[in-house]
């Protein structure tokens, strides 16, 4: 992903990170070569619903970080949320909250 600089500072703490709430079920996504933060921002609105800042900030992290908790919901949702996610390239797993 294209450098960008960080976020002036959190909104929420990262381990919220979500758009519907809990459900037991969380959405990571992970760095890649390829995507743009541009196209991160965009399928991340996109599939959880969040603001654009939202959106801004884990795709930050997710470059930062080499991933970020986008999305908890339930299952069906956080696979729903993770196949558009999936769908530009971008990796993600579903998996039981900690």
């Amino acid at each position: 992903m294209a450098v960008v600089a960080p976020p002036k500072e959190r909104t929420r703490p990262r381990s919220s990170d979500t758009s519907t709430g809990g459900g037991g079920w969380q959405v990571v996504a992970f760095n890649n070569d390829y995507n743009t933060f541009g196209e991160v921002i965009e399928i991340l609105i996109i599939a959880t619903g969040c603001t654009r800042e939202e959106a801004e900030i884990e795709t930050w992290e997710i470059d930062r970080f080499g991933s970020c908790i986008v999305h908890r919901a339930d299952r069906t949702e956080c696979e729903r949320v993770a196949g558009i996610i999936s769908s530009i390239g971008v990796k993600t797993e579903v998996e039981k909250e900690e």
